[in-house]
Order: C-alpha cells, then structure tokens, then sequence
C-alpha cells in the first residue's frame, strides 16, 4: 500500500484515483466506480464525488492507496 498525500482535507474519490495512479483517465475512473471495481475502506463505493479523508484507503483491481495529509 502507498500512501498519497493530498492538499487540504479532502478529496474526491475520482480525483483521487488519478492522484493515485490507480487509474490512467478520468473516464476510465468514472467506468470503474460504476462498475463496482473501487472499494473505500473495504467496501465497494459507487459514488465518483464520495469525499475521502486522510487514513482513507482506495482499492482497484488488488492495487490500494492510502490517502495521507500533507
């Protein structure tokens, strides 16, 4: 697991994909949410604008990312 530090508090689930590198476009982020690929914490999430706060961790097709503060 990786963590990602992020500016702020927050950040959105879609965004924070690309962040990640979890995934290479937007698109291809929005396709995958819907598609019930993306879990937060554990469970799947399909909401692309879900807010995500440090300690957060972001799991694709076996690959995580942990959102970490600045």
């Amino acid at each position: 697991m990786r963590d990602v530090p992020i500016d702020g508090d927050m950040i959105r689930l879609g965004q924070f994909l690309k962040l990640a590198d979890l995934i290479d476009t937007g698109g291809e982020g929005k396709v995958l949410i819907a598609s019930g690929d993306v879990s937060v914490n554990g469970e799947v999430d399909t909401r692309r604008g879900r807010q995500l706060h440090p300690g957060d961790v972001v799991e694709v097709f076996g690959r995580t990312a942990r959102v970490a503060s600045t």
